[in-house]
């Protein structure tokens, strides 16, 4: 595994060396190097240190340019304006750095963090007995693309599903079911999620009807919700058949969103029930907890409702049972003292941002949360329809998550259909790509928008091969794989010694910012820029066609071997890069 120093960290280095040398007096000055349209990077840390030093910054820039190394590096080195640097690089330095990266295999010289901790994701929660809809799309697409993006960059990362698997609700499930025993029997495959949800449906759906018409019923259910609580063995074993009629659907589900899901990884609110009284004791005898109108709860200064009181975080209620809070905060126990987590990220819809602040709060006060066990919501919008409406069916019911995909998908399939025979793709070919460009194209459409942005739901949009979609960066990749086969006898290699035209200096500095884009979204925890990245990658690869024949009788073996080797590096970064969005790129489309 060989960590490979990017261009730009190499510059900023040499660059802040060269501050120091010639103005000692400065200390450590940063040169603040970005990119540039003038040249390949420009640095403009001198203007700062000339106001600070009460010196000519032009003078100031020269003598920093004097103090530069000779090397292999920089090409040219211009003063401009007020004492700002233009830096052009030597193609060279391009093409060595690069092909230290290709020799680095999938990590592409992208170095594994240096202290990596354990960082919990709480992604993905479903509710047991219900179907999943559109608003499950998000926190479980960015839930796993950030499991993937820290995992590579070397963080240790324990995944958890906390679904809603606990509550008032199951009391009347499990009594209708000890009434009807037969009635939760889907009669098929174990795999067949579809048939597990259709006999959930029914079951809910004719324990709600008894539940509102028959009081006694209703009594039953509410005695029934006791024993569960109690841990009733009988009680407990017809509530273990909803979780796993239930597992059946959830991972169906998730296998068409081409996501893997495991069950140790699901710890439900069901999982601290043990903790929960422990969990209210502690809180109390420290005073973080109070007791108010017969509740337990949490008070904060900011937190006030449209009266101008305020809103507490009700930890155990007036009757006696739980509230959400108390599950949340033992959690937050179980995942710091047993899984020795020093990070916690949820990745939670927008709409519950002040319940997880006042969570995170108390657990701080507490002091489950402190300098070094820290907690973050990764908030995210609403899926909006096409006409800037939360997305629902024609009917206004909320639409389902299976619908959906299978929709995408069947688009898709359609856009795949289309070329196929140009291509020379068989059924199979056209069926399982259909399904990664319409899986694709739905997650890209998620991830590609910031987290806490909503964003419109048009399937139109998404599976178009123009624009900023999965499918055009999936057909970029294809298109690559297309080449490298018909090279015949020619294979990639860097050549160092050539001059680069200027698509493909620019392709190059692009795909040297892998890693960097890397740390920067899994340090911001958004993966909305490293779809933003494959996105300009691919359109430098555009440009780079449209300005440079990769096969060419006309171009000498050494153009036509380090034009390969570019287009093949790009290759391989997409499909990381994809992959690390929890995307597949298919090897021809």
């Amino acid at each position: 595994m060989a960590s490979v120093p990017s261009l730009a960290s190499t510059l900023q280095q040499q660059l802040a060396d060269a501050l120091t040398a010639a103005l000692p007096d400065a200390g450590t000055a940063d040169p603040l190097l970005r990119r540039s349209d003038r040249a390949d990077f420009q640095a403009n840390g001198i203007l700062a240190l000339a106001k600070k030093l009460k010196g000519n910054p032009r003078e100031l820039a020269s003598q920093v340019t004097a103090a530069l190394p000779a090397g292999d590096l920089i090409k040219d080195i211009e003063v401009s304006g007020p004492g700002f640097l233009n830096v052009t690089l030597t193609d060279r330095a391009i093409i060595t750095t690069l092909a230290a990266r290709a020799a680095d295999g999938d990590r592409l010289g992208v170095p594994p963090k240096a202290a990596p901790g354990t960082t919990v994701i709480d992604y993905a929660q479903p509710n047991v007995a219900k179907e999943m809809h559109v608003g499950h799309l998000r926190s479980a697409v960015i839930g796993d693309a950030m499991v993937q993006i820290l995992e590579f960059t070397g963080e240790n990362v324990v995944r958890r599903h906390h679904i809603g698997d606990w509550g008032t609700q199951f009391g009347m499930l499990i009594q209708y079911l000890f009434e009807h025993p037969d009635e939760l029997r889907h009669g098929g495959d174990q795999a067949d999620g579809e048939a597990a949800m259709s006999s959930l449906n029914r079951v809910y759906k004719a324990s709600r009807v008894l539940f509102d018409s028959d009081e006694e019923f209703k009594a039953r259910s509410r005695d029934r919700v006791v024993a569960l609580q109690a841990g009733a063995p009988e009680t407990l074993a017809h509530w273990q058949r909803f979780v796993d009629e239930s597992k059946i659907y959830f991972y169906s589900v998730f296998d068409k969103l081409d996501m893997e899901i495991d069950d140790p990884d699901i710890v439900g609110e069901s999982g601290y029930n043990d903790m929960l009284e422990e969990t209210c004791r502690i809180l109390e005898e420290t005073g973080v907890a109070v007791r108010s109108e017969g509740a337990l709860c949490v008070f904060f200064d900011d937190v006030k409702g449209p009266d101008g009181n305020p809103v507490p975080l009700i930890v155990k209620k007036t009757n006696g049972g739980y509230g959400y809070a108390a599950t949340d905060l033992s959690a937050i126990r179980d995942r710091v003292r047993n899984l020795k987590a020093d990070t916690l990220l949820y990745v939670v819809d927008a709409r519950q941002s002040l319940h997880f602040k006042m969570v995170f709060e108390t657990a701080r006060r507490a002091g489950w949360l402190n300098d070094d066990v820290k907690a973050h919501q990764l908030a995210f919008g609403t899926v909006l329809g096409k006409d800037g409406k939360p997305f629902k069916t024609r009917e206004g019911t909320t639409v389902r998550l299976e619908d959906l995909l299978d929709e995408a998908v069947e688009r898709a399939t359609a856009v795949v259909r289309e070329k196929a025979e140009k291509v020379g793709l068989s059924e199979e070919e056209i069926v399982e790509n259909g399904r990664y460009v319409g899986v694709g194209a739905v997650k890209y459409a998620d991830l590609s928008t910031s987290a806490v942005r909503d964003y419109k739901f048009d399937l139109d949009q998404m599976v178009s091969l123009n624009g900023d979609t999965s499918v055009y960066l999936q057909y970029a990749y294809a298109r690559i794989r297309s080449i490298l086969r018909k090279a015949g006898d020619a294979k990639p290699a860097a050549h160092p010694e050539l001059d680069l035209a200027p698509a493909e200096r620019a392709l190059g500095l692009h795909l040297d910012q892998f890693g960097a884009v890397l740390e920067e979204v899994a340090e911001g925890y958004e993966p909305h820029k490293l779809a933003a990245y494959l996105y300009q990658l691919a359109s430098h690869l555009t440009t780079f066609y449209d300005q440079c024949q990769v096969l060419s009788d006309e171009n000498p073996a050494e153009v036509v071997e380090n034009r390969l080797f570019l287009v093949e590096l790009t290759a391989r970064t997409l499909h990381q890069g994809m992959k690390l969005l929890g995307i597949r790129t298919p090897e021809r489309l």
